[in-house]
């Protein structure tokens, strides 16, 4: 791998080909057009449409060796023990599940899950619903951490090969289909129904969510159950990582690579010519699931400006020697390799479009 190289994650920068049209409407992205027609395809994921994790979950849980040997790899992100590791708790060789405070809506004839990041938890909130809900957990005989209040990490071999979906996987569905099940059996898991039947009657009503419901939020009214796993052992082909995922920063700490917060733009990163980087972006996310397509088209116009523009230079002129790219939908993922001999291919005149998932 060349030493000074540059491999960019975009999660939910690729819409289903169904929504090509919309996506596509006023999107300005020359110097991605260039670093697409030009790039070698190294991979390309098709996904299937119910897979509970999201393929950029599933791409830096492969990326750094987390999936364990022997293990049917298609549709697993064990990530917990990592974000609990990023979040500044120890992990060991138990089994954790991430678990998040969430407002589930009542539909005409169904559940659906709100996207966690919508719901505007202050952290002195979301640490009085906790100290609620950590005797009854812990009564259960459930190991519990939260160094972040509103991310937990429980343990228990009561929850067994419990499969959960990603909450972003899951929001604004209909959850019967996502409800966390038994990997091997698909049933679902008394421990689980129990353990959050209690929390959910403990909120009912809870001061916290009626100032909520006062200022017009919705109440936190559940709770979320994901990327149950263990720690494995993992490597870093990348010496930094820059990412806000917990998830991702977790694996890098495991695997002792250097991590920090994503730079503002290529500026302000810069290659130093001695180290390989990894950069999660994810400015997307949102307007994505609300099918925002707007605000979607606004934010890659801030990546063209931002990143992908100054990256194309930068090819150009040597100063950068590899630009990877990893971009995302919610089943599936393509990642492509440029190098400066690449963009002398004219002859390959790939379009954006067509690595849309069908």
């Amino acid at each position: 791998m060349n030493a000074n190289r540059l491999h960019l994650l975009l999660p939910f920068a690729l819409p289903a080909a169904a929504d090509a049209s919309t996506a596509l409407h006023s999107l300005d992205i020359p110097a991605l057009d260039k670093l697409v027609a030009r790039a070698t395809l190294v991979e390309r994921v098709i996904g299937e449409d119910f897979q509970r994790t999201l393929p950029h979950e599933r791409w830096v849980a492969r990326a750094f060796g987390a999936i364990p040997a022997g293990t049917a790899a298609e549709d697993e992100a064990p990530l917990a023990p990592y974000m609990l590791l990023a979040d500044g708790g120890h992990p060991g060789d138990a089994t954790w599940a991430c678990v998040q405070p969430v407002h589930v809506r009542i539909a005409h004839d169904h559940l659906v899950l709100i996207d966690p990041a919508s719901l505007e938890l202050a952290n002195d909130d979301a640490r009085k619903l906790l100290d609620v809900a950590r005797p009854l957990i812990e009564e259960l005989g459930v190991r519990i951490e939260a160094p972040q209040p509103s991310r937990w990490y429980l343990s228990s071999d009561a929850f067994g090969t419990l499969a959960g979906a990603s909450p972003l996987r899951a929001s604004g569905r209909n959850i019967e289909i996502w409800l966390p099940h038994e990997a091997h059996s698909g049933e679902r898991s008394r421990a689980w129904m129990k353990l959050q039947n209690e929390v959910q009657m403990a909120w009912f009503e809870h001061p916290v969510n009626e100032a909520r419901e006062a200022r017009g939020l919705p109440a936190v009214n559940s709770i979320w159950f994901h990327a149950q796993g263990a720690a494995q052992p993992v490597k870093s082909d990348f010496a930094r990582v820059l990412s806000d995922a917990a998830a991702t920063r977790g694996l890098a700490l495991a695997a002792k690579a250097a991590t920090d917060a994503p730079p503002s733009n290529y500026k302000a990163w810069r290659p130093d010519g001695a180290a390989s980087t990894l950069i999660e972006l994810d400015p997307f996310s949102a307007p994505f699931i609300e099918q925002d397509w707007g605000r979607w088209n606004a934010a890659f116009g801030a990546l063209e400006r931002d990143w992908l523009a100054p990256a194309l230079a930068a090819l150009q002129s040597g100063e950068l020697g590899e630009l990877g790219l990893t971009l995302c939908g919610d089943t599936g993922s393509v990642t492509l390799n440029i190098t400066r001999g690449d963009l002398r291919k004219f002859w390959r005149r790939r379009l954006f479009a067509s690595l849309f998932i069908e």
